[in-house]
């Protein structure tokens, strides 16, 4: 059986954020029939026209290409200010271009919002989904994720997600696959 590419796009630069943390437990608790892989974003110049054509910069070429390659893209975002941060609003961007072409045009998504605070990260994700929808990408509906106090769910040694939260992100991958399958 040949497994269907999944992209994971993180909305925060820290090496140990908690979005990198549940993306690292994604990965971890994927079924066979996915190949999920991290697509880094941090490194991209904010979005600016006038580096397109001949002076495109040499990470937008590699994030472009990397996610040309999957059939799917999971969000994983934090909550600023009620709001996505910066770098995912960036990556998007990046992606998105040239307008009706870019390479998340069409591509089945899901979003998962990770907070430490304790009002539930609804707000990142939605400016989150609200960005997908000029971008033609159908976005899984339910289960909604949104993990509160994320440090408060790890377990005693920090490795990974305690239960019930890896339940609700294995549900969350099993009706990603269903999703993906509507739009194959």
């Amino acid at each position: 059986m040949m497994k269907k590419k999944i992209a994971i796009i993180i909305g925060s630069l820290r090496q140990a954020s908690n979005c990198r943390k549940v993306a690292n437990e994604l990965i971890r608790l994927a079924p066979e029939e996915f190949s999920l892989h991290l697509i880094e974003s941090g490194d991209l110049p904010l979005y600016n026209e006038d580096l397109e054509g001949e002076n495109i910069p040499e990470s937008w070429k590699r994030f472009r290409s990397e996610l040309s390659e999957v059939e799917g893209v999971i969000f994983v975002t934090p909550e600023y200010n009620r709001g996505t941060s910066a770098a995912m609003a960036n990556a998007i961007e990046v992606g998105s271009r040239p307008p009706k072409m870019g390479v998340l045009n069409g591509k089945p998504a899901g979003v998962i919002a990770v907070t430490p605070g304790a009002m539930g990260a609804a707000g990142g994700a939605r400016e989150v989904r609200s960005r997908l929808v000029p971008l033609n990408m159908p976005t899984l509906q339910q289960p909604e994720v949104y993990i509160s106090k994320v440090k408060e769910l790890y377990l005693d040694d920090g490795s990974t997600l305690k239960e019930e939260t890896q339940e609700l992100l294995k549900k969350f991958l099993g009706k990603f696959a269903e999703h993906i399958q509507l739009y194959q």
